[in-house]
This record gives structure tokens, sequence and C-alpha cells, in this order.
């Protein structure tokens, strides 16, 4: 029988969750879906010093917000619990002695100040930071140095120590990567890594072998920076005797900076200034604010279709993908091999489409509370709606929609009036005189109507009515913006297209 598929995305606690994070989520989740497996969310929190407060309950919500969220997690529960790292620490050390017996790990009692001396006193030109592998962990303090007795009186005395995977030499190392095909190691190339630490905790090397056999994951999907790190795993699969439940891996390409020369990180973002996070997050240790996709405006179903096609597309033209259509239509086949440059100006185009595609309940809460924070409360949801249905193809983020639609409720504060002097004559200012006694008599209050009325007195006056009308539109806006200005008029009502017109003839004069 063929196993159900399980899937895993095991963040750190340590900070925002970045582009590449929530990526690696999607193509978990998508996976999982499409197969009617569990996507299974695992903190990895061993590094205690790393650890910062809050962190997690950002992950867990900018999941909510997208949409991704696990079917199992330390939040939602499951057969496998616990899901944080730092609660099964027990479970990592009985592993981790087991490799010392079998010869495969070995005790490491050197210092920090003797692992300092190492790395200077065997730096050469040739090797600038010495590790610490098969050729120098003879001359290091270890008990591969040491006799038995020596050592049994360090781990009595509780001597501080950690335990090392002693790599074998000139081994050649292989596995079978969904998207890169076969890839190959030489174990002589990669250092003694640290299995667990001085404090009992275990590394991700030796955590994430042990969980993923632990939780029956079938396969581990990553960023292609832990690359490097899979000679340790493939070993740590096999010494624990574990390789016929290994998982099938795959490493994803790398979210690159615009230019594509590097990798995309949050340095960038700031200089090049757009968001790398899904969502803004405060660090606790230092209050720097780092802007996030959700607060500039941006819809989680646009930011997933964006994140999804960067490495990825499904062999057509189509760009623009629900998560259901996500589902059904994505293959790790399809996952580039090389990295995706990171686009903001197509980021927000996605949003653009997004925010046209989408029926307006789906947003429209979002921007009343943008409106609400800017002072402006909505006590007509009938013309609210109709107001954002008007103004929606000019929006790219839904922060778009105050600047676009707030005119519809509050008169505009200042008028462009620099833009109307130029060509203002006694003409135009008898023309709106007129106008505005002849709309206080107009029955029929549409678009069409004012229209009608604007035409019949720019020709009475004979006006073109290409002149009147971007005056027209800096009394109702108060700017050079906005959808057609007698849809304007229509919706802001008689009175007050009234009183902004004779506001405008006032404030531009003579």
């Amino acid at each position: 029988m063929e196993k159900k598929v399980r899937v895993r995305f095991a963040p750190s606690p340590t900070g925002g969750l970045h582009l590449g994070g929530v990526r690696t989520v999607l193509y978990n989740y998508l996976f999982a879906k499409q197969h009617g497996g569990d996507f299974v969310l695992r903190i990895e929190d061993t590094d205690q010093n790393r650890y910062v407060p809050g962190a997690e309950e950002y992950i867990f919500e900018c999941l909510k917000w997208v949409g991704l969220e696990p079917d199992e997690s330390p939040l939602h529960g499951g057969p496998y619990a616990p899901y944080r790292q730092s609660e099964r620490k027990e479970m990592y050390r009985q592993y981790a002695e087991q490799l010392v017996k079998q010869g495969n790990a070995y005790y490491a009692f050197d210092t920090p100040a003797e692992l300092e001396a190492m790395r200077e006193k065997f730096r050469t030109e040739e090797n600038p930071s010495p590790q610490y592998n098969h050729s120098l962990r003879g001359r290091m303090r270890n008990s591969l140095t040491m006799s038995e007795d020596e050592v049994s009186r360090l781990l009595k005395e509780g001597t501080p120590h950690v335990i090392r995977i002693k790599m074998p030499e000139n081994e050649t190392l292989t596995f079978t990567d969904i998207i890169r095909g076969e890839v190959h190691f030489n174990s002589s190339l990669v250092d003694d890594k640290v299995l667990l630490k001085a404090d009992g905790m275990p590394t991700y090397h030796l955590a994430v072998v042990i969980d993923d056999y632990s939780m029956k994951i079938t396969h581990a999907f990553r960023g292609e920076e832990w690359l490097p790190s899979a000679p340790v795993h493939l070993l740590l699969w096999k010494y624990l005797g574990w390789e016929q439940e290994m998982p099938q891996w795959a490493h994803f390409p790398l979210i690159l900076k615009p230019d594509g020369h590097g990798k995309l990180s949050k340095r960038d973002g700031d200089r090049l200034g757009f968001p790398v996070f899904a969502m803004n997050w405060k660090d606790p240790r230092n209050e720097e604010l780092t802007h996030g996709f959700r607060e500039l405006g941006f819809l989680p179903e646009a930011f997933i279709n964006m994140l999804a096609v960067l490495g990825w597309n499904d062999g057509t033209e189509q760009e623009l993908f629900s998560l259901e259509e996500l589902v059904n239509k994505f293959s790790l086949e399809n996952v580039h091999k090389g990295g995706a440059k990171f686009n903001y100006e197509k980021a927000k185009w996605f949003n653009h489409e997004w925010i046209k595609k989408l029926p307006v309940d789906r947003w429209q809460s979002t921007v009343r509370k943008e409106f609400e924070k800017n002072g402006i409360i909505i006590k007509d949801e009938e013309k609210f709606i109709r107001v954002l249905e008007l103004v929606k193809d000019r929006c790219t983020l839904l922060t778009d929609f105050f600047t676009q639609a707030s005119f519809f409720f509050k008169a505009p504060e200042a008028l462009d009036v620099a833009s109307v002097k130029p060509k203002w004559n006694e003409d135009k200012s008898m023309f709106f005189d007129i106008l505005s006694e002849k709309l206080t008599t107009l029955e029929e209050w549409n678009a069409t109507a004012i229209e009608a009325l604007f035409k019949e007195t720019a020709t009475e006056k004979g006006i073109k009515m290409g002149e009147l009308q971007l005056p027209f539109r800096i009394m109702l806006v108060g700017g050079k913006f906005g959808p057609t200005v007698f849809d304007i008029a229509a919706l802001i009502g008689k009175e007050e297209t009234i009183a902004r017109i004779r506001k405008g003839l006032s404030d531009i004069g003579l």
C-alpha cells in the first residue's frame, strides 16, 4: 500500500516570514493537497540564543492570512505531538548517544577558546577558515583522542561537551532530488557537524532527521541553501537504520534580487523600497519595523499567485491562478532549477489583476478599515460598494482606494487650482454659476441626466465640453484623477455636487 503523503514546513522562531519561506510553505501545501496528504508545521526552536518572542505567533498569523493553514502544528495539535523541538529534547539525546556507541559520532570537549586557537593555528591562504574535520579531529580534545577512562570521568563530572558526527573519508554520497535529479557529494569536503550542543539541544542536522522519521514525513522540500547539509543528513538516515524511510527530497531555487545577482534579502527590500516579508514584523529586540505585503495593501490571493509563479509555471501562458487551480496544476517537475528574479512591479500587477477579478465583498472590509483609519466612517454600505466597483480598476493596492475614493465621502480639503487658473475666464465662471442653478431643479439625479444638462449648458454658452470637464473634476475631486466626472457627481449627490461647485468657484476666483 502506498504511504500517505506527509510534508512539513519547519521554521525557526527567529523573526519575520520571508518571501522564500512562504513560497516553501505554498509548494508544500499544494503538493500535500494535490495528493490528499497532510501538511505539518513544526517549530524548530532548538537554537535558544536566536529565539525571538512573538515570532511563532507571527508565523501562524501569516499562514492564516494567506490561507495555508497546516493540518498539524503546535497550534492545531495532531497525532505526532509535540510539534516544538524544544519539547522533544530527551529523544534527541537518546539517538545522539546511540550514534556515539555505534562509532558514527563522538564526544568533543573543546572549549570555544580551543576552537578559536585551532582556526588560527591551521589557517592558510588556501584554507582561510579551517573546519573541524577528518584531518583535524585527531589534534583536538574529543573521545577519539582520549582514553575511555578520561572520557568517562569528564562525562561524570558534567564537563561541557558536544556530540559531533564522524564524517567518513572520501565516500561518495548520492541522492535523487525531485527537481535536480541525481546529486553527488564527497564526504571529505564536509566537516564533523555538531549534532547535540552543550545545552543538550540538538542542532538542525540531528533534529530534522529524527523528526522527519518520527512524524512519518514522506517528502521534504526546502530551499537550495540546504543542499550542502544533505551529506550529513544522508548519513544520519543511514547510521540510524532508517534509510528505507527517508523522505524524497526537493531543493527549491532561490528567490533572487531584481538584478538577478544573489539571494533576495531584507536589506535589498529596504534599499529598493519593497517588502520581503508577508506581514509587518516589528523586531522586539530593537523595535525595528519591517514592512509586509499585507499592510502595504496586497490581497492574499495575489500574494500567493505571485509566489507560485516565482520559480514555477504550468507550461502555458497562464499567469493568474487561484489556490484551487494551483492545487490542481502544480507539479514539482515544473519547478525551475535556476533562481527566480523578484520583480516588485510584477507583484503589484498581480494585485491589480486580483482586485479587478475578485468580488468587492472579498476585500471591502479591509478597505473600510483604511477609510476609518483616515477618519472617514462609512454609513451607507450600498454607496460604498458602488464606489468601490467604480474605482477598483484604478487601484493597484488596497491602500490606493482611500486616495481614489475618499472624495466620494468627504469634500477635498484643497483643490489643484493651479491646473485650472491659466485657462480660466469669466465665461467659464458664468458657466458653472448657471450649471449649479440648473442642477438644483434637475429631477432625475443620475450620470446620464447630469451629463445631458452639462452638454446643453456648454452649448448655450458656446464653450467646448473638453475645456469644462477638468475644472468640474477639480471642483468635485480636488485633482486630476478619479472615474468619469458625471459618475462622481451622481454618487456624491445633488446637494454635495452643487456645494462643491460653489466652493470651487470661490477658490479659483478670477
